[in-house]
């Protein structure tokens, strides 16, 4: 398995560490796991992420 890049929050250059992560949308809320700095909470949101299971959860709530 390779290795992943060190994530470095730009604020307090921390390593940022998984964190399981509220995201609300239309009046919903959904929850994921991604990279946040320990310090101040920022997080960092992968394009994958916003692609993928974002973008999922968005088209299932706006068909409703």
């Amino acid at each position: 398995m390779a290795d992943r890049k060190q994530l470095l929050c730009c604020k307090c250059n921390k390593e940022l560490e998984p964190k399981k992560t509220d995201f609300s949308y239309l009046g919903h809320t959904f929850f994921t796991e991604v990279p946040a700095c320990p310090v101040c909470g920022q997080v960092y949101i992968s394009e994958e992420l916003v692609k993928g299971r974002i973008s999922e959860v968005e088209m299932q709530l706006e068909d409703k």
